[in-house]
């Protein structure tokens, strides 16, 4: 087995320079491309990346890459490759695929001769006369073709990354985990500063803040792919799981706060924080934007309210947004965050942004609008 190995952390468009960030923080030099994240390791970060990676979709371990413009060439490139290191005896590994701009372009016919080249190399090296029992572990093989170059890669994470595991009940149009937890990692708030998100839905936001606050590796509570894996030696995940205990700071204090309208989201959100473990870590209440009262000074609102895609929304949009502009320019020391698709959310919140940021909610672009605090303008030297 290769000493080191070459990982792939998948991005959603806009958040790769964020994903880059924590992959360093673990550790490991990066290459940022679009839509992922490409760095050498040893086997042993795969799974701390898994643990640890707060922003990113998985963690792909990339087997080859390859210029292929006919089927043989496909086949016998991937034939080439040494998938005997990775995959056991036993192992199941169905295969996916997509190609983009290549001459390639049917990608069932890609998906099965990656498969037969795949079984061909395993057979021969198991010394197996027949097909492969694929009864073992699971190893989602994927093959990606754009413009002709051929990427091969394992998943290691399995479910996606935002399944973190604590979410129990959801509202209608649920932020996504991992672009919750970037939605914070962009600001430069810190644990001891109050968070509050007027928006909460089921609580993704603020439940995100207080697993960044007590430093609780995003993954702890959940099951990845790879850890049935052979080639992957079982004190690896050990000592991940091990540091991910260490390093969490269970007695940091926090003041976080989720704010909905609807009573129906405080329960959700509740009940999503007890199964994060968060337990009264987080405050939850039931109340309108206009009502927001804050005790505090050089706090952090970070949302993602009602976008008012629908024409009948606009207007309850724009009075909602225009409520929280009002309420926040009674509070200069406070810096806000808000995500949204709404073109005249500037307009309407009554002041132009500090910073703006074009961010992909699922298939919709949104902008993330900054307004910092007098405390940060300073820090920014602004």
């Amino acid at each position: 087995m290769a000493q080191e190995v070459t990982l792939i952390a998948t991005s959603a468009m806009g958040l790769e320079s964020v994903v880059a960030n924590e992959i360093r923080q673990l550790g490991y030099e990066v290459e940022v491309e679009n839509g992922k994240v490409v760095f050498q390791a040893p086997v042993s970060a795969i799974p701390r990346c898994n643990l640890w990676l707060r922003s990113g979709d998985r963690i792909k371990l990339q087997v080859g890459k390859f210029k292929a413009t006919t089927f043989v060439e496909l086949f016998e490139a991937t034939k080439a490759l040494p998938w005997e290191q990775f995959i056991s005896e036993d192992g199941k590994f169905p295969v996916s695929g997509k190609s983009v701009k290549s001459t390639l372009h049917s990608v069932p016919d890609c998906q099965a001769i990656v498969k037969k080249a795949i079984a061909e190399k395993l057979k021969l090296k198991y010394g197996l006369a027949k097909n492969m029992p694929e009864t073992g572990a699971l190893y989602k093989i994927e093959v990606a073709i754009h413009k002709d170059e051929a990427i091969l890669t394992l998943d290691t994470s399995g479910t996606g990354l935002h399944k973190r595991g604590y979410r129990v009940g959801q509202g209608e149009a649920p932020l996504k985990e991992t672009l919750a937890a970037a939605l914070i990692l962009l600001t430069n708030w810190k644990p001891e500063l109050p968070l509050i998100d007027p928006f909460c839905g089921s609580g993704t936001i603020p439940i995100e803040a207080a697993l960044i606050g007590q430093n609780i590796a995003p993954g702890f509570n959940r099951e990845f792919a790879s850890e049935n894996w052979d080639f992957i030696k079982a004190r690896y995940w050990d000592d991940a799981f091990e540091e991910a205990e260490d390093k969490a700071n269970y007695d940091q204090v926090l003041d976080i706060t989720g704010f909905d309208i609807d009573h129906k989201m405080i329960k959700i959100s509740n009940d999503n924080a007890k199964e994060a473990g968060l337990g009264e870590l987080v405050s939850w209440k039931q109340m309108q934007v206009k009502d927001l009262f804050l005790r505090k000074d050089n706090g952090y609102i970070i949302g993602n309210p009602p976008y008012g895609q629908r024409i009948g929304d606009r207007e309850k949009v724009s009075r909602i947004y225009r409520e929280l502009g009002e309420v926040m320019n009674q509070h200069p020391s406070w810096s806000v965050y808000i995500l949204t698709a709404f073109e005249a959310f500037e307009k309407q919140y009554g002041k132009k942004a500090t910073k703006k940021r074009k961010l992909f909610n699922g298939f919709i672009q949104t902008n993330y609008y900054q307004y910092f605090g007098k405390k940060q303008k300073e820090e920014y030297g602004g």
